[in-house]
């Protein structure tokens, strides 16, 4: 159909028209020309890369964008492998860019490292700016003289870079500072000093170095709020006295059971006695008739035998009809 320069023409035309649209759907051209005119440089080949590896060249020439406006050096390479681990570039971005404002000493290698751990790389930056203040649940513990006191304590922290990654966090540092506020108030000769003088457990609390191994580092601790509890030192006296008085009246219940016991078995054995003393008895007038019988016992001896049985009884009688002086 044509021939000479307008077959030419005509398929430089339709090259340029393919490569446009080619390039249209792998490439953002208007994101590309904006990131050309920023002053930052992706061929196009890296991004036909990038769309192979299954990353948005969106994200990485945007944040690339924001990086060369903020002055920092960031390469398109850094954020892929950072895209490619699960992180988020963005926020990795937007830390660079305020702890290079606030002047802290944020790398990328470190920012990455923190926000793949699991942390939040912009909101340790802020905190590091503004520090944070903790608030501790209420905190029972007992002087030396026994009186409860019951504190409530802000705790202000700043966010420490260096220790993000593998440094406990906030619950750790909750559990210190009440640990050491226990400890501070039980060292307390009276709780009347505490109750004077309660910056003396921050003070005290403060120079434990708490926040050493934590995320955090701890700027003060406040005393908001120290209440009087329980007598504590007078309810453990009063419930080891009846401890002790529960302890005396098992022991005597113990002495009057076997008192009991005892008396029983002593009756037993004297209802035991006198049955056979009452059978013993009934046999008396058979051997007497025995002994009469056969003639080893005569007749005057068996009428002395009465009368000596009737004068002890007589005696007895009058034994025990009298007094006892003694008695």
């Amino acid at each position: 159909m044509f021939s000479g320069p307008i077959a030419v023409i005509v398929l430089l035309i339709a090259i340029i028209a393919f490569l446009v649209v080619v390039f249209g759907l792998v490439i953002p051209l208007p994101l590309w020309f904006a990131a050309v005119l920023s002053g930052v440089w992706v061929s196009p080949f890296s991004m036909v890369g990038m769309r192979l590896r299954r990353i948005p060249p969106q994200i990485i020439l945007s944040a690339l964008i924001q990086a060369k406006k903020a002055g920092l050096n960031i390469t398109s390479e850094e954020l892929e492998k950072h895209f490619l681990a699960g992180g988020d570039v963005f926020r990795v971005i937007y830390a660079l860019v305020a702890s290079d404002k606030a002047n802290i000493g944020l790398g990328i290698q470190q920012a990455t490292a923190i926000d793949l751990a699991g942390r939040n790389v912009l909101d340790a930056v802020r905190m590091s700016v503004n520090p944070q203040v903790i608030e501790t649940p209420r905190i029972a513990a007992v002087a030396r003289d026994g009186i409860q006191l019951i504190a409530y304590a802000r705790v202000t922290v700043r966010a420490n870079i260096d220790r993000l990654v593998g440094g406990a966090g906030e619950e750790t540092v909750i559990a210190r500072v009440g640990e050491g506020i226990v400890s501070a108030i039980g060292n307390a000769e009276s709780y009347k000093n505490v109750l004077e003088n309660p910056d003396s457990i921050s003070k005290t609390v403060l120079g434990r170095g708490l926040d050493s191994g934590t995320a955090f580092e701890i700027l003060s601790i406040d005393i908001a709020d120290i209440d009087v509890g329980k007598n504590i030192g007078a309810e453990l006296q009063m419930d080891q006295a009846n401890a002790d008085k529960d302890i005396a009246q098992a022991k005597a219940e113990e002495r009057r059971s076997m008192a009991v016991a005892q008396e029983q078995e002593m009756r037993a054995l004297e209802t035991n006695m006198r049955s056979k003393l009452v059978a013993a008895k009934a046999e008396i007038p058979m051997s007497i008739a025995d002994a009469l019988a056969s003639g080893r016992l005569s007749i005057m001896d068996y009428y002395k035998m009465k009368n000596i049985i009737a004068d002890t009884d007589m005696r007895q009688s009058i034994a025990g009809g009298e007094e006892n002086p003694q008695g």
